[in-house]
């Protein structure tokens, strides 16, 4: 691949740009914002000309809503010799561009399963997709050449592919990624009204739950539009769990013995499910999941510190596999969570205390 033109230059087409011009591809750049395209461009990510040909690949990075048309008139106009999308549907895409009766040898639709709560070109980055999954989604009469075409995309943004049927992705992605954030939003639409007392309580569980929160509401809207079936059939289950829930902790308020066990069941039963549940998200690098010991350590909000501690770590020999931070409510200063093999854990910790770093017990 020589030649791209990327249309539309949100998140994830300024990045798949970023990506491609690293690589030596030359880029152009194409949004309905037009200030949006330049500053894509500002940025390095590409030129905002009009290629003066037809490019090696178009890549479509709209709203769901739009891509059909935007294909539609890419292909119509005769812009490159392979499409490909990047939204995070794909049945209903397809189908439209069915519907419009257009030849789809050379289409291929795709989803990157990567991105930030942050949108707009100036939250892109080039690394944006490397180790993460980017789903195909070939049709019989997707061409081999275009395929080929978009697998080298993938690997020029260091991503890893995964092929699977257009709907087969969006009933997954509803249960992975449309139906959680829904759920995330509900969770901190709680902490809008609740007393200011509460809410400076809030640690680092609450800060887990409700990240993905923080995304933009109209780009939400339009993915929910696009896959709105499965995502109610995943909401209608989670809501039947919370009124089973809800049920059992009503019970452990009764007055009767039969009652409270009943309710102590419920609850432990729900809780078990979500363990069994949760063991089965992918590791590190998309591995099995690996139980990690937690070294804590106490650490100052300083510059520089962070990096002091990765250091004196790489000192003892130990890779930590993870990380997170708690901070402290109302002081300047936190606990780092450095998640390692457990045999590595002791090491760590001894090693951490002789150069001077104090850890939570």
């Amino acid at each position: 691949m020589r030649t791209a033109l990327v249309i539309g230059t949100g998140l994830i087409g300024t990045s798949a740009a970023l990506a491609l011009v690293s690589r030596g591809v030359t880029v152009h750049l194409a949004d309905h914002d037009t200030a949006q395209a330049r500053t894509a461009a500002a940025l390095g990510a590409g030129t905002d000309a009009a290629p003066e040909g037809t490019v090696d690949l178009c890549v479509v990075a709209v709203p769901p809503a739009h891509v059909a048309a935007t294909l539609a008139g890419a292909m119509r106009a005769g812009a490159a010799r392979a499409y490909l999308d990047v939204a995070s549907v794909k049945g209903g895409p397809r189908r439209e561009l069915e519907a419009l009766g257009l030849d789809l040898t050379a289409y291929i639709g795709t989803h990157p399963m990567s991105g930030r709560e942050r949108s707009g070109p100036l939250a892109a980055t080039a690394d944006l997709f490397e180790g993460r999954p980017w789903v195909l989604t070939p049709t019989p009469a997707t061409d081999t050449e275009v395929l080929n075409v978009a697998l080298e995309l993938v690997a020029l943004c260091r991503a890893v592919p995964v092929v699977m049927d257009a709907d087969a992705h969006d009933r997954a992605v509803a249960l992975v990624s449309h139906m959680p954030h829904l759920v995330s939003s509900m969770v901190a639409a709680r902490l809008e009204h609740a007393e200011e007392s509460a809410v400076r309580l809030c640690g680092q569980g609450i800060r887990d739950v409700t990240r993905i929160a923080a995304s933009e509401p109209g780009m939400w809207i339009d993915i929910l539009s696009a896959n709105p079936g499965p995502v109610a059939d995943l909401l209608s289950a989670v809501s039947a769990d919370l009124d089973e829930t809800v049920q059992a902790l009503r019970s452990l308020q009764s007055g009767d013995d039969a009652k409270r066990r009943s309710g102590a069941d419920g609850v432990e039963t729900m809780l078990r499910r979500g363990n069994a549940g949760q063991s089965r998200v992918p590791g590190k690098h998309g591995a099995a999941p690996a139980a990690y010991e937690i070294v804590a350590v106490l650490i100052s909000d300083q510059p520089g510190e962070l990096a002091r501690i990765f250091a004196d770590a790489g000192a003892a020999g130990v890779n930590v596999e993870d990380v997170r931070i708690e901070h402290a409510t109302g002081q300047q200063a936190g606990f780092v969570q450095l998640m390692v093999q457990p045999a590595a854990a002791p090491k760590l910790a001894a090693s951490l205390r002789e150069r001077g770093w104090s850890m939570r017990q």
